[in-house]
């Protein structure tokens, strides 16, 4: 379990990332930019974007930025993207990844995940990835939105593992029988969307919680991941909610309060079903 910002996670390659980091799902390139540098300085290391997103020539500015203010070298940071759905032959995905890499201004990407299954057509991506992997462009190689049948697959051809799978993960999707399968074969699991896109900051349980340890909603469940070894992006675009949101290694939830988040459980998912989506 991390015990701060900066702490960080072994995975199934000896790669090591960050516990807690920035998400910049949906924030456009100028405050992108902003964002990525202040988090840097206020301890962030792991930031994480996608091609999707459409802001990773911002998410670069922003790492240049956050490097020169703080003093920070390149390998300080961890850095994650993603190769999209439309992008999945092995060609494609080499090409998606150059330009990604571009984008951003690096010379290697820490991470690289296939984003979403794609009704299975993941095979020459994963090939491409691997390829990569091999190169030395790429550190680590993970998947998001992978459910316990995709991930079967995969390593029924896969030659270099994957480290992560990304997914929609709050209180009300806990994802115990993906969080089962992963701690089998050594995966970890990543949360997006942990805080169920601000839905469930009104739940009176987990206020009742935050309120017995003078937390936030959000630091609340933010720590109910960690005690759980869950990795973490979290997007926010102030400085005092960034400065929130990793406010959260002061504190520890009891067995009876991780007990009673666990049992909100519903298999809601505020995202799309990885089964059904496509792009």
């Amino acid at each position: 379990m991390i015990t701060s910002l900066t702490d960080r996670i072994t995975l199934n390659n000896g790669t090591q990332i960050p516990g807690l980091g920035l998400g910049v799902f949906k924030i456009d390139n100028t405050t992108t930019a902003t964002t990525v540098a202040s988090a840097i300085q206020q301890g962030y290391r792991l930031i994480d974007t996608a091609q999707i997103y459409g802001n990773e020539t911002g998410t670069g500015a922003g790492i240049q930025q956050g490097l020169v203010a703080t003093g920070l070298q390149r390998a300080d940071l961890f850095i994650t993207s993603k190769v999209w759905n439309a992008h999945l032959t092995y060609d494609e995905t080499i090409t998606a990844f150059n330009d990604s890499l571009s984008s951003l201004g690096l010379d290697y990407l820490d991470l690289y995940l296939i984003h979403w299954p794609g009704h299975d057509a993941y095979r020459d991506a994963w090939r491409a990835l691997e390829d990569l992997y091999r190169a030395g462009k790429i550190k680590a190689l993970g998947v998001s939105n992978f459910e316990p049948h995709h991930l079967k697959d995969l390593l029924t051809f896969a030659k270099v593992m994957p480290v992560i799978d990304q997914v929609e993960r709050h209180p009300k999707l806990n994802q115990a029988a993906l969080r089962t399968f992963t701690a089998h074969h050594d995966i970890k699991l990543q949360a997006w969307s942990p805080l169920m896109q601000g839905q469930i900051l009104d739940n009176p349980v987990l206020q009742e919680i935050a309120a017995s340890h003078h937390k936030t909603v959000a630091q609340v469940i933010l720590r109910w991941d960690i005690q759980q070894d869950i990795l973490l992006v979290v997007k926010s675009v102030k400085p005092k909610r960034l400065a929130s949101n990793a406010a959260v290694f002061d504190f520890k939830l009891s067995p009876e309060d991780m007990q009673r988040i666990d049992a909100l459980n519903a298999d809601l998912r505020v995202g799309p079903n990885p089964d059904e989506f496509d792009f």
